[in-house]
């Protein structure tokens, strides 16, 4: 009897502890998503519903991966989701039933162009963006600068801003492939703030003092989250607030 009772005590404390604990949201994706959208709100978040997030910052093709498999609440990606389908596949990523996703947009991201500081070109059209970043101007005497190569710095884990920048800037034309490899967009910033000739594009995120933004015409990728089926009421909860008074957080 005194052993059941025990147990019996020993439930109801785990029970106590979990519900203490309160509800979490594993949520993955990459840079644009999660540094300029989740990270921002989710302090703010867990403080006005009680609900933990848990950010994994990966990329937007292998948190949907980590979606379908079943150990995400949600991932997130700054390109379209047919978009995002097709990028995964590129990565032999196969998703049985991409119907049985739903994406849900939060947000735009804009692409920005960055270059060194000292680098005195101010603007690019959109042909010159795509020939510098095809590798067919090699030179930036051709887009009125210095007479010095072209350094292209891409980042190597973030592919749903690469898919999105090679859409919509490049009209889906290769990327050169003499390129400088790059990590996260901090490590992006910090290979063109010591590169004179670099170049690079990123979310707004990535912009500081270190670099220059060109000017540019807009580039823009919405920003989704992505659930199986239907968002849950606690992932719900999450994109109303991000839509809502997490507007104040979220850098533009």
């Amino acid at each position: 009897m005194k052993r059941g009772i025990i147990c019996l005590a020993l439930v109801a404390s785990m029970a106590f502890v979990s519900t203490a604990m309160g509800e979490e949201i594993k949520a993955g994706g990459g840079g644009a998503p999660i540094d300029g959208y989740l990270k921002p709100v989710k302090e703010a978040f867990e403080k006005s519903t009680g609900i933990t997030l848990n950010l994994n910052f990966s990329s937007a093709t292998l948190a949907f991966k980590q979606l379908v498999a079943g150990e995400l609440d949600l991932s997130t990606a700054g390109l379209a989701y047919p978009d995002l389908v097709k990028t995964a596949k590129k990565e032999n990523i196969e998703v049985a039933d991409p119907s049985a996703y739903v994406a849900t947009e939060i947000g735009a991201s804009k692409i920005y162009t960055v270059t060194h500081k000292d680098n005195p070109v101010a603007a690019l059209t959109m042909d010159q963006m795509k020939g510098i970043f095809t590798g067919k101007i090699t030179n930036w005497k051709e887009v009125g600068g210095n007479d010095a190569p072209v350094l292209i710095v891409l980042s190597s884990i973030n592919p749903a801003t690469n898919a999105a920048f090679k859409k919509l800037a490049m009209g889906d034309a290769p990327f050169a492939t003499d390129v400088v490899d790059a990590g996260r967009f901090e490590d992006v910033r910090e290979k063109v703030a010591a590169n004179p000739e670099a170049i690079a594009f990123g979310p707004v995120t990535m912009l500081d003092a270190t670099i220059k933004t060109v000017k540019t015409p807009d580039v823009a990728r919405p920003v989704i989250v992505v659930t199986k089926g239907a968002p849950s009421a606690k992932v719900q909860k999450l994109i109303s607030f991000i839509k809502g008074e997490g507007q104040q957080y979220i850098k533009q």
